[in-house]
């Protein structure tokens, strides 16, 4: 942030003065003596820029950089048009701050008002909140609305992200919320199971569409069978299927979460992402943190302001539902910037290669003697099974500069391929796996 300048000694006197101290040491006169540093922080000689450049490049040399991926499991390798951190990148978006104060914040405002109105298109559904922390975040939040005075207990698939299975557990724990796991069969949510977990007292069913192991589950199926016990279905989804695959608007989804890193978000070792919430207009005050809507000013302009947001989770928490008070606007513009970039072409594209390149992965791993454990639809990921040591195929396209599919334990590993994995990487990661099974794959 090159424009920022920090407060000089002549302002912080002043600030000083204007309080009544005449040190900072006044400002903490309430801490006891005991506990207050007095010989300061045990850390290293600061260092001149040359020496910081040099000793960050040098930590930096020590991570491994993969020249292709075929890893998935809740975060994926996808191209990100140069436009996006073009656009986040600039100042007055990245020192930006919940918008609390429409007059001064009208470009963070439409930037979030447009990340919602995409995000309605994109799942099909009436209304969409400001955005959450991540995906598990959201699928715990959607608990939540679910919940009501005669329905206390949730249902949640085990095909689901286990990570995201964690996080509902632990926010349903905090609520006294009983959270019901029903089981997977042959990698997708066992119906039969479903069904007979269901019942009166059940408030609401999250489940994966793509699910963990990459398998379409039967969506519509599955929907009608949650609705027919009086119950709410929460569909977490991968939104780049979602420029292809039936949206959850379009199959009957009360609400529809998920991960959006996918949509221009680096990798970044894990963070930060962004969770996406969608929903049903019933469910509008039900949804966490906040909603941008759009308006006049008093001169009939266009303008944005904060148009429902509960205050209940400033001053009355034991009644809220949720306490999230801020969300990822930079997140949220980094996917609004994706999706405007990409248009509905372009994320159709985007799916259509990643299914392509997935199912041609799954041939040539085939032949290599790696053969798909599940024999379902799938979207961009599949599970391979064989009695080859995971480890040593991992180390072999490790030495190809190639990140493989994630060991599941077993002899399995989940693979995933997007648009940007060429033929060439296909080519050269199946011939990896082909050096440690013994196989002879075809040129």
């Amino acid at each position: 942030m090159g424009s920022f300048i920090p407060n000089t000694p002549e302002e912080q006197k002043e600030m000083l003065d204007v309080v009544g101290a005449k040190s900072f040491d006044d400002l903490f006169t309430d801490i006891p003596e005991d506990v207050k540093l007095r010989n300061g922080l045990d850390l290293p000689e600061g260092k001149s820029e040359l020496e910081t450049d040099r000793e960050m490049k040098s930590l930096a040399s020590m991570n491994k950089v993969y020249g292709s991926i075929f890893r998935g499991a809740g975060a994926y390798w996808h191209y990100i048009p140069a436009i996006v951190k073009e656009v986040t990148t600039n100042e007055t978006f990245v020192t930006a701050y919940t918008p609390y104060q429409p007059e001064i914040n009208q470009g963070v405002l439409q930037s979030i008002f447009e990340y919602q109105t995409m995000i309605c298109e994109l799942t099909g559904m009436d209304v969409s909140n400001a955005s959450v922390y991540d995906g598990a975040t959201a699928a715990a939040e959607a608990a939540h609305m679910c919940i009501d005075r005669k329905r206390k207990k949730m249902i949640i698939s085990e095909a689901v992200d286990p990570k995201t299975i964690a996080v509902v557990e632990t926010y349903c724990y905090g609520s006294g919320t009983e959270l019901v796991k029903v089981p997977a069969k042959d990698g997708k949510t066992d119906l039969d199971a479903l069904q007979a977990a269901l019942d009166g007292s059940i408030a609401g069913v999250i489940f994966q569409q793509p699910d963990y192991y990459g398998i379409l589950e039967p969506a519509r199926e599955i929907i009608d069978m949650i609705h027919g016990a009086g119950a709410k279905a929460v569909m977490s989804v991968n939104p780049t299927t979602l420029g292809y695959l039936e949206t959850p608007g379009e199959l009957g989804a009360d609400i529809a979460v998920g991960e959006g890193q996918p949509l221009g978000i680096d990798l970044a070792y894990g963070g930060p992402y962004l969770g996406f919430m969608a929903a049903v207009q019933k469910l509008e005050r039900q949804l966490p943190g906040r909603i941008i809507g759009q308006t006049e000013d008093t001169e009939g302009k266009r303008s944005f302001v904060l148009t429902l947001q509960a205050r209940e989770q400033h001053i009355r928490r034991e009644k809220a539902g949720s306490n999230i008070c801020s969300n990822q606007a930079l997140c949220a513009l980094a996917a609004s910037v994706y999706m405007a970039a990409m248009g509905p072409d372009g994320m159709r594209e985007t799916a259509v290669q990643c299914a392509s390149k997935a199912h041609y992965l799954r041939d040539r791993l085939a032949e290599a003697g790696l053969r798909q454990k599940y024999d379902s639809e799938f979207f961009n990921e599949f599970v391979t099974v064989s009695e080859t040591d995971t480890d040593a195929i991992m180390k072999a396209l490790d030495a190809e500069n190639i990140l493989g599919g994630l060991p599941l334990g077993h002899g399995e590993i989940l693979w995933c391929a997007t648009e940007m994995n060429t033929k060439a990487d296909i080519e050269r990661a199946a011939a990896a796996v082909a050096s440690v099974t013994g196989k002879e794959v075809t040129a």
